[in-house]
């Protein structure tokens, strides 16, 4: 919960930024009450490894500058999880993103031992597709109609990067 204050002010200020990308927020989200709530559902996810999500965070001032995530973690013979992103407007373009993305990598599967992580972005989102592209994932297909983001059903481009097999 420390770091609701930090997390309101970043969501609040990179609002309009963000919503070409996203679902849509209602001003509900950005309470105090609501952010628990957001925490408790990740505490579950990871108690039940369903899900792990992150705070990205600058280290020289320990300012919060987006939110990284690993969701719909599927064990058994698939060993994959679906990816999710954001980040505050004013750190966008400033290699945040591309580090906690390789780190969650490495933690993806030196850590949890998964095989596939999936990702999707809308195809005008070319700063999303660069990351993608540029950390190991290769697209794999498009689907039409896929989320629904700031009220429209989107089409979006799927993207996967593997485990390298030694």
């Amino acid at each position: 919960m420390g770091d609701f204050k930090q997390w309101a002010q970043l969501r609040q200020e990179s609002r309009k930024f963000l919503e070409p990308w996203e679902p849509t927020w209602n001003e509900e989200e950005f309470t105090r009450r609501s952010f628990r709530r957001r925490l408790n559902v990740y505490n579950d996810w990871a108690a039940r490894d369903h899900g792990y999500a992150f705070f990205i965070f600058e280290t020289t001032e320990n300012q919060l500058v987006g939110a990284i995530s690993l969701s719909h973690v599927r064990r058994g013979a698939e060993q994959s999880a679906t990816l999710g992103y954001w980040i505050g407007m004013k750190f966008a373009m400033q290699g945040y993103m591309t580090e906690a993305l390789n780190l969650i990598m490495t933690h993806s599967f030196e850590t949890l031992a998964l095989h596939r992580i999936e990702a999707a972005c809308l195809p005008r989102n070319a700063a999303s597709k660069r990351l993608l592209e540029s950390s190991g994932f290769n697209q794999e297909g498009y689907a039409p109609s896929y989320i629904k983001i700031a009220g429209r059903w989107e089409d979006h481009l799927l993207f996967a990067r593997f485990k390298t097999l030694n």
